[in-house]
């Protein structure tokens, strides 16, 4: 069984990562686990409200294969975030952060460091560091500008490309018999 952990917080734009939960959880051999800082509802940018499924300081890393990062704008990154994202990447396992909070999350890891990536946050403002508290945690020597990037097990993209987003992540796990049916699902959405 594959499990892939879903990073959910107050204010994200799940709309981002619904499309490739579904995608995800109608295969019999893959489970998508909500997780969280803490054990209490959490309400998505759509206003539905989520709990998850398990607390992120309890995941035993290895009986997971990835992560799954929405964007929004909410800068509480913590310890045990930027634990399981740096584990996952130097274990090969998948890590996708989608639009803000997902790229910026993957930055402040150093996870972004030696992979190109994308961002939609082509240059840091002061609602940034208001947001996210700090200078840019990007590496923009490694920044290429197109809606999506997959190197090695690190995958990034902006918010409106979150039909393709789901679509790498499925092709990540090998959902795909090559890459002719790949592009043959992708074009379904277009």
């Amino acid at each position: 069984m594959i499990k892939i952990a879903l990073f959910i917080f107050e204010n994200m734009t799940n709309y981002e990562v619904t499309f490739v939960s579904h995608l995800l959880n109608t295969q019999e051999d893959i489970q998508v686990v909500t997780v969280a800082y803490e054990e209490r509802s959490i309400k998505g940018q759509t206003g539905f409200i989520y709990s998850p499924e398990m607390i992120l300081k309890d995941i035993e890393y290895d009986e997971f294969d990835g992560l799954i990062i929405p964007g929004g704008w909410n800068g509480d990154y913590r310890e045990e975030l930027q634990d399981l994202i740096l584990y996952f990447k130097d274990n090969n396992k998948l890590i996708a952060g989608i639009c803000g909070a997902g790229t910026v999350y993957l930055a402040k890891s150093t996870a972004l460091d030696n992979v190109q990536y994308t961002t939609p946050i082509k240059k840091w403002s002061n609602r940034h560091k208001i947001i996210f508290g700090e200078e840019d945690p990007f590496n923009r020597e490694n920044f290429v500008n197109v809606d999506i990037v997959r190197d090695c097990n690190v995958i990034t993209a902006i918010g409106n490309s979150f039909i393709d987003f789901g679509v790498e992540i499925c092709d990540f796990l090998n959902l795909f018999e090559n890459n002719k049916e790949k592009q043959s699902f992708r074009e379904m959405f277009k």
